[in-house]
């Protein structure tokens, strides 16, 4: 390992100039040292330092063999410290997927071990660490680490000091594990329901909302010197094609878009964001060319540079969505990336057709060299303001005394108690009585645990209300019961006095709202619990009482658990409208509806 003498020699005076949060100007002492550092990278150090890639393994050196058999196929590489030996990239991004978050320690010793692989390689430079922490459906690192519920959950709550909280929590425990950059907050202003890949990632639909929560979180990170990332620029809220499978198409005018998805970005940026994600979308109303955000000059340019006045790291969503390779062969995306004003190229597919695209635009002199070296400042700018050149590796200590320590778990429910949302009531059923509703049965859709929780949903209900007094029994019924399974579920109402149902994105043709009903017309009162879009309420008019949660983590539905018991009080408002099931038209519930006792 190069001793810390050796880094910090390697970024002695960066630092000081740069605070975090700010953007360094030209002419600083430490912008003439990394002016410097990048007048002595070779042509192909300044290209990989352009990527983040993936890498799969839970060790920089020696991962499983599945995982080296893994980045042989995809990357060419066996390892991380391979990979960075070979390509010299600048950031690693996270994937549970890719075993790369497994526990703390573990997560520790990786990010040590890619440091130490970076800063071993002649002229070596600290790396990006990063990942897609957005809480709520989206998280990479899981328990023991804190997990704070999702952004529509949090645009209920409406708390700006919550979004601090989580923002600075999050943010110092990503950075004990050595992750030092985080793709959260989602900026978008999610007004479609139908909108498959953002939803309940969203704060919501009111873009001031939305906005404020952006800049509070992003205040957070910035406390606990990691990177914040404001996605997906320059909007991706009014979509009905998801951008992993398809194109998506934006048809809002440009004043639309000034009023709407601009909001949250504009403070963004106003906050001193670190970095802005672009969508792998196409917006003709801010250009007509038919290329997705993430290859428009205009758009990162001529908006977000020029207008915006924003001069961060700008980095593209993942290279292998279908979105962005629609138009273009691999080959040709990250070059025209870095044309439109992209600093960074997110996880291409493959990483050796787009690392010699690039080398190759250079070399042919469609991208000069010092194009290169705008961007490159800026990523080194970044990790500068990080203190990656003076603190570049972390400890097990550092992780034992931060990473879900009892604080930070009791912060992340007293906000989770603050977001459940209230719908219904009837006849004031809620709180409920174990008096009188002792014997409780949990049915309902029991989607894949997101990352790091317990799961399924109906077993941390069940349980969630058995510590409060209850006597509570799950069922799993599914996202799509059959018509025995809902028999089972009717069958076993009859033994209880109340039942709970968690739903999932319920549909007028939906076999989950024929569960509902089926137990509706028990006669014993029903608790529906929206598990993800809080929609569902509008197709199910039999239920006696209705609470969104915005997810399925547990720190959400243990919230929900309290507040059906009475031990907190639902606080939450919606942050997005609910229209009628059978009338999209008409607002069934509006934004800042919410019931409490």
């Amino acid at each position: 390992m190069p001793s810390r003498r050796t880094v910090l020699a390697a970024g002695a005076g960066v630092t000081a100039a740069l605070a975090v949060g700010t953007t360094a100007s030209a002419g600083t002492p430490g912008d003439k040292k990394l002016r410097s550092l990048v007048s002595r990278m070779t042509l192909e150090e300044k290209v990989g330092q352009l990527f983040v890639m993936r890498v799969y393994g839970h060790s920089a050196t020696d991962p499983d063999q599945a995982d080296i058999d893994a980045n042989l196929k995809e990357i060419g590489v066996r390892t991380a410290a391979e990979l960075i030996a070979k390509y010299r990239v600048g950031g690693i991004i996270y994937f549970t997927w890719a075993h790369n978050t497994k526990d703390p320690h573990q997560i520790a010793d990786l990010s040590n071990g890619i440091q130490r692989a970076s800063l071993s390689q002649p002229r070596g430079l600290p790396v990006l660490v990063t990942t897609d922490q957005e809480h709520g459906i989206v998280c990479r690192v899981g328990r023991p680490a804190t997990l704070f519920p999702g952004a529509m959950a949090m645009g209920a709550g409406g708390s700006r000091e919550d979004a601090r909280t989580l923002g600075r929590i999050s943010g110092a425990e990503l950075r004990a594990m050595g992750i030092n950059q985080d793709y959260s907050p989602d900026a978008d202003v999610n007004i479609n329901p139908a909108n498959p890949v953002i939803g309940v990632r969203s704060f919501g639909a009111d873009p001031d909302a939305v906005a404020a929560l952006v800049a509070a979180e992003v205040a957070g990170y910035q406390r606990s010197s990691v990177a914040a990332t404001a996605k997906h620029f320059p909007g991706h809220g009014d979509t009905a094609v998801d951008s992993h499978y398809g194109f998506p198409v934006i048809t809002h005018s440009r004043q639309l878009w000034e009023k709407l998805d601009a909001v949250p970005f504009r403070a963004a940026v106003k906050a001193g964001i670190d970095s802005i994600m672009t969508a792998h979308i196409q917006f003709p109303a801010l250009d007509d060319s038919g290329d997705p955000a993430t290859l428009s000059r205009p758009i990162l340019t001529g908006i977000l540079r020029e207008e915006l006045g924003y001069d961060g790291v700008v980095v593209t969503d993942s290279l292998g969505m279908q979105g962005v390779r629609t138009k273009y062969g691999d080959d040709r995306v990250p070059v025209l990336a870095l044309k439109a004003g992209v600093d960074q190229l997110l996880n291409p597919p493959d990483l050796a057709t787009a690392w010699n695209a690039v080398l190759k635009a250079v070399q042919d002199g469609e991208l000069t060299e010092s194009r290169l070296d705008e961007s490159i400042l800026r990523i080194l700018r970044l990790k500068a303001r990080l203190r990656l050149f003076d603190e570049p590796y972390v400890s097990h200590k550092g992780v034992d005394r931060t990473v879900g320590t009892a604080a930070h778990l009791a912060a992340a429910d007293r906000v989770a108690e603050r977001t459940t949302t209230l719908l219904v009531n009837k006849g004031g059923l809620l709180p409920l009585s174990r008096r009188t509703h002792r014997k409780v049965l949990v049915v309902g859709a029991d989607p894949a645990s997101p990352s790091g929780t317990t799961g399924p949903p109906t077993g941390v209900l069940a349980s969630a209300l058995t510590e409060v007094g209850f006597t509570a029994t799950a069922l799993s019924t599914g996202t799509a019961p059959s018509a025995a399974t809902v028999a089972a579920a009717v069958a076993a109402a009859q033994d209880a006095d109340a039942v709970v149902v968690g739903t999932y994105n319920v549909t007028a043709g939906s076999s989950q709202r024929t569960l509902v009903e089926q137990l509706a017309a028990t006669g014993r009162p029903v608790v529906a619990i929206a598990i993800r879009n809080p929609y569902d309420v509008s197709q199910l008019p039999s239920v006696s009482a209705h609470l969104a949660t915005y997810s399925w983590t547990d720190v959400e539905l243990r919230a929900a658990a309290r507040v059906i018991a009475g031990r907190a009080a639902p606080r939450g408002k919606l942050p997005v409208p609910v229209q009628q099931a059978d009338d999209p038209a008409k607002v069934l519930y509006p934004v800042g509806y919410g019931l409490t006792y």
